[in-house]
């Protein structure tokens, strides 16, 4: 598993994840809410099931 979130990408995953499961625990919003965890975990382990398939990584090339 290589990374392949990364930047503002990751930053904005964990914020969005954050603020998701925030308003699942107060109650101010649908069960739909409880999704931040998909967000919120791909932005901490930088890694993006999705973007293998279809081609695309965010996170910079490590130059040797």
């Amino acid at each position: 598993m290589n990374a392949n979130v990364g930047g503002i990408d990751r930053i904005l995953r964990i914020v969005v994840g954050l603020a998701l499961l925030g308003a699942a625990l107060a109650g101010i919003a649908t069960p739909w809410t409880w999704i931040g965890v998909v967000p919120l975990a791909t932005g901490l382990f930088q890694f993006c099931p999705l973007y293998p398939l279809l081609g695309m990584s965010t996170c910079p090339i490590k130059k040797d």
